[in-house]
């Protein structure tokens, strides 16, 4: 008995998919979150690439002791994981403000149409 063969023909609402990506208020959208993405990848990226490069090359500033045994380099690594929650934090708010409204609205609009699946 042969296998059947997967049904290839695209879904009817392909072409209204298409209509939403190419629409002003979903192209708003995308650049909206790469306006927050883009630049805080920059950000943290250069805030680790410091953060490597003192410890590779400035040993003497990163071991300095500030309480304890706790030195400059041990804050710098936790900072990091601060840094990391921030940017989680912001875009959260970032998100709940600016995008996901939008997204909503898109989507309600869409589906008002009979665009789901």
């Amino acid at each position: 008995m042969p296998a059947e063969e997967p049904d290839t023909t695209p879904p009817a609402t392909s072409g209204r998919h298409l209509a939403v990506q190419q629409s002003d208020e979903f192209a708003g959208l995308r650049k909206a979150l790469r306006g927050f993405v883009f630049p805080m990848t920059v950000a943290f990226f250069l805030w680790y690439a410091l953060y490597v490069i003192l410890s590779a090359y400035a040993r003497g500033f990163m071991s300095v002791k500030l309480i304890g045994n706790i030195n400059v380099a041990l804050v710098f690594g936790l900072l990091q994981f601060v840094s990391t929650f921030l940017i989680a934090w912001l875009y959260s708010r970032y998100a709940d403000r600016k995008l996901d409204p939008v997204a909503d609205r898109i989507r309600a609009e869409f589906e008002s149409e009979g665009g789901t699946r």
